[in-house]
């Protein structure tokens, strides 16, 4: 767990789990001579990533950005993205002194498993939200790919992270920027799927923003390390080249979800492109 204060706000990075993708996937067009310099792969060609759920103090409410990785789908899901130690948000919650009724809200950067995984869990009479108090925060564009999958994305969008939380009337759906708390503001950023958002935070003069996959890893920031999983990869660059400038001229502390050494870093121009320092 990594404490960090945002001016107002105070900002817990979480672990909740580690897992592996394939490479190949994981860089797109770059070749492995290339990405493999910037991380370990295993036997199967799949490099090591962590979810990282962002826990915020706004006062007295509590936001979780993110709700880590899904385990439902049993062993074969277990051992085909190798998931290691799933489960741990719970157990980073308790060490704060929480359980999930202190959650007020929860913010879907975007609905895949990796993602939204926790936003439902298995009770005595089948699957319930698992934070039955928090409203959760998801663009009305996310939530209609996630209950209209086709064959591209259908593998990510799992109807047990999506469907009890509808059925409970717990979603609020958002339609572009909108600021949900002062300070806290959701920002389209389009791409890996037309509907993901990331999570600024601006207060007395601090800055941080949360890139959901638009930046998976700092591994990514060079403007052409783009996942295959990406359904619109121009539009992602296109992103990225809208809000890089921002990020690095403002000082913006820089999370991404996926990283599995560096929680957080400030991205910059340097010679050689886009670098995270």
């Amino acid at each position: 767990m990594v404490r960090l204060k945002v001016g107002r706000f105070e900002v817990f990075l979480l672990e909740d789990g580690r897992f592996w993708l394939d490479g190949g996937a994981m860089f797109g067009i770059v070749p492995k001579a290339i990405w493999s310099k910037k991380t370990e792969s295993d036997e199967q060609n799949r490099i090591p990533l962590v979810i990282r759920p962002m826990l915020l103090r706004a006062g007295e409410r509590w936001v979780l950005v993110e709700t880590g990785l899904d385990t439902k789908p049993g062993e074969k899901h277990r051992r085909i993205y190798r998931i290691e130690e799933a489960g741990r948000l719970l157990t980073a919650l308790k060490e704060l002194g929480l359980g999930p009724e202190a959650i007020d809200l929860v913010i879907n950067t975007h609905l895949h498993f990796d993602h939204a995984g926790l936003n439902a869990v298995a009770g005595e009479e089948g699957l319930r939200p698992l934070f039955p108090r928090a409203r959760y925060l998801v663009q009305r564009q996310e939530f209609y790919e996630a209950t209209h999958p086709h064959e591209r994305n259908r593998a990510s969008y799992l109807p047990e992270n999506v469907e009890p939380v509808a059925e409970a009337g717990l979603f609020e759906f958002v339609e572009g920027e909108a600021e949900v708390l002062p300070g806290l503001r959701l920002v389209p950023l389009p791409g890996h799927t037309l509907g993901q958002q990331g999570v600024e935070l601006v207060s007395e003069g601090a800055r941080l923003v949360y890139t959901a996959d638009l930046l998976p890893t700092f591994a990514h920031v060079g403007l052409p390390y783009i996942m295959a999983y990406d359904l619109y990869p121009v539009t992602t660059l296109e992103t990225r080249k809208r809000h890089y400038p921002r990020w690095a001229e403002e000082d913006y502390l820089v999370v991404t979800p996926h990283d599995p050494g560096t929680p957080y870093a400030r991205i910059r121009a340097g010679e050689r492109g886009w670098e995270a320092y």
